[in-house]
């Protein structure tokens, strides 16, 4: 290929999943890359992991982890024409992922690409459900509002360098910059050849952590209201959405679980947008609350 290639991958006590993910990368066939690892105050077996192959490391603080930023300064590092995204656990499916990931950039025209994720085996049934929706097997049968997907993405550098990663509010850096790009005349491709696994079976309090940080980041990103009959109805909806699923699926063991979670799914998120409405109002450029929830959500 003709183009010079960095591979950005962000990590914090991953240990159960990136070893997974570097035997993958180092299987895939295309191998003419820099890797930048970029972990964030790892406690587990992360680091040793990542030691055994070829990379440049690069460690932060956990609490200086705001997504956007993070991915900012690993750029600037780079002096790639492409920049490729894959998460500590991402674990590509195919020795070709890679490759027709990056097939993408022979046309002039593209700006950036991201890959097609299929969820772990043990993925609960609603998290299949939706890893279907939104990534499914033909091109043209991806949704709108996904504009691009960091898991394993990539972007060309001069893109970038109009444009970097938003740093307002913590989460949904990888969709303002797609929506940017869309908006701007670039074009952003969905390459479901590019195979990857990732996937998460979020408990409640992970499900609040993340929802909360991706509705601070819609009222900075879409511009979008706290409004508290439309939360009501987006519950109504997905639990009957839901249901109709798990009838379907014969999975009957899901359904009590479907009204705590989606209340839970819609309250964090209006949560968030309030969070996020109240910080435009007041100008107020800390993004700190959100990155507290969400990293407080997660077990390390």
């Amino acid at each position: 290929m003709k183009h010079s290639v960095s591979i950005i991958m962000r990590s914090k006590n991953s240990d159960w999943v990136i070893a997974e993910a570097l035997a993958a990368l180092a299987s895939q066939r295309y191998q003419d890359f820099e890797l930048v690892v970029v972990d964030s105050g790892s406690t587990d077996r992360t680091l040793e992991y990542v030691s055994h192959y070829p990379c440049r490391l690069i460690q932060i603080e956990p609490g200086d982890y705001y997504p956007g930023k993070v991915l900012n300064d690993a750029i600037a590092t780079c002096d790639s024409d492409i920049i490729v995204f894959l998460n500590s656990d991402s674990v590509m499916l195919s020795p070709y992922s890679l490759e027709n990931l990056l097939k993408a950039f022979d046309d002039d025209e593209i700006s950036g690409a991201f890959g097609r994720q299929l969820p772990r085996p043990e993925a609960h049934s609603w998290v299949r459900r939706d890893y279907a929706v939104s990534f499914p097997a033909q091109a043209d049968q991806v949704p709108d509002w996904i504009t691009l997907s960091l898991p394993l993405a990539a972007i060309r550098k001069s893109a970038f360098e109009q444009h970097a990663f938003y740093t307002d509010a913590w989460a949904s850096e990888d969709s303002e910059w797609g929506l940017w790009a869309r908006r701007n005349g670039h074009t952003v491709k969905y390459i479901p050849e590019a195979l990857t696994m990732h996937s998460h079976n979020y408990t409640l309090k992970e499900i609040h952590g993340r929802r909360f940080v991706e509705g601070e980041a819609d009222s900075f990103i879409y511009q979008k209201k706290a409004n508290a009959v439309h939360q009501l109805l987006a519950y109504a909806r997905s639990c009957l959405q839901d249901l109709s699923h798990h009838i379907r699926e014969g999975d009957w063991k899901e359904i009590p679980a479907i009204f705590s979670r989606r209340a839970v799914y819609q309250w964090a998120y209006w949560k968030g947008l309030r969070l996020g409405a109240k910080r435009l109002r007041s100008n107020n450029q800390d993004a700190s609350i959100g990155q507290s929830v969400v990293l407080n959500s997660v077990a390390n």
